[in-house]
């Protein structure tokens, strides 16, 4: 059966759809119908998606959609569906993913539109596949926070999480990061991928701290994929509470109540909130 979206004129509503992360000849054939079809292409920024559009020879009218569109763009958007094909595009990749977009598409659906997506190239899951680390569980976090404490703070809740763990980086911020990352998580294995599908594709693994050393002089350019191994099976010890409360009174004879929940719940995989919690009560009861 002939795909009704290539060979006829596509329903009125919204088509997400992903573009390639580098390479232009990443273009699917219906994606690029699609957006020939296209009434509107709403893009994070029109002067990229027109490299696009040129490659595929084609001239559509484009507007805007970013995160500082408001909410009176989203609206003409929203009401432009009923009667048009609207396409959004993000700068490159899957649309959504650690780019604006999720509330079209909430407000599409709340408005009955018709939404569909044309799934595409990714530029995490492109790294997972390129980093030979497990990636049968894998939790994508996107960009950590700039600021020092919130992102050990973030490191720190994925700290006993049994996956892979994958996140967006920039070249000025990638040392530090990668830094931060093996002191919040200890030095596990990791991959560092970047230009993903183009001539200089490079995706380097090794150790958190061997990795960190690596870049702290030179930092790349181009979009970075950071890919952490999960936990070792030995890098935690399986303990009941008793003995959970054990570690923290030894360890809160010497430590501040936060140093001391922290290693504690890195030493047995244990949710760190949960754990300072615990140590605040153990303190008050000494």
């Amino acid at each position: 059966m002939p795909d009704s979206t290539i060979s006829n004129t596509p329903l009125p509503g919204l088509y997400i759809v992903a573009t390639p992360i580098g390479n232009l000849g990443d273009i699917g054939a219906r994606a690029a119908a699609v957006l020939a079809r296209a009434d509107l292409i709403a893009a994070e920024d029109t002067r990229v998606t027109a490299k696009l559009l040129s490659h595929l020879g084609l001239r559509i009218k484009m507007t805007p959609y970013h995160d500082h569109s408001d909410e009176r763009a989203r609206a003409d958007l929203v009401a432009r569906m009923e009667n048009q094909v609207v396409v959004l595009v993000s700068d490159a990749g899957t649309p959504l993913i650690s780019d604006p977009g999720y509330k079209l598409v909430r407000d599409a659906r709340a408005a009955g539109r018709h939404v569909t997506t044309l799934p595409g190239p990714c530029a995490a899951i492109a790294a997972i596949t390129l980093s030979g680390l497990p990636s049968d569980r894998f939790l994508f976090a996107g960009f950590l926070p700039n600021k020092a404490k919130a992102r050990a703070d973030t490191i720190a809740e994925f700290a006993g999480l049994r996956a892979s763990l994958v996140f967006y980086e920039s070249g000025p911020r990638l040392a530090a990061t990668l830094a931060a990352l093996a002191e919040g998580l200890g030095n596990r294995e990791a991959a560092v991928a970047r230009e993903i599908t183009k001539l200089y594709e490079e995706c380097v693994t090794g150790p958190l701290a061997e990795l960190a050393t690596r870049y702290a002089d030179a930092p790349p350019k181009g979009e970075i994929v950071i890919v952490v191994a999960p936990p070792a099976d030995d890098m935690t010890e399986e303990a009941d509470e008793a003995t959970v409360d054990a570690a923290l009174r030894e360890a809160l004879a010497d430590e501040p109540v936060a140093k001391a929940a922290k290693a504690v719940a890195k030493r047995f995989g244990r949710d760190r909130h949960a754990v300072y919690a615990r140590a605040l009560e153990l303190k008050a009861e000494a």
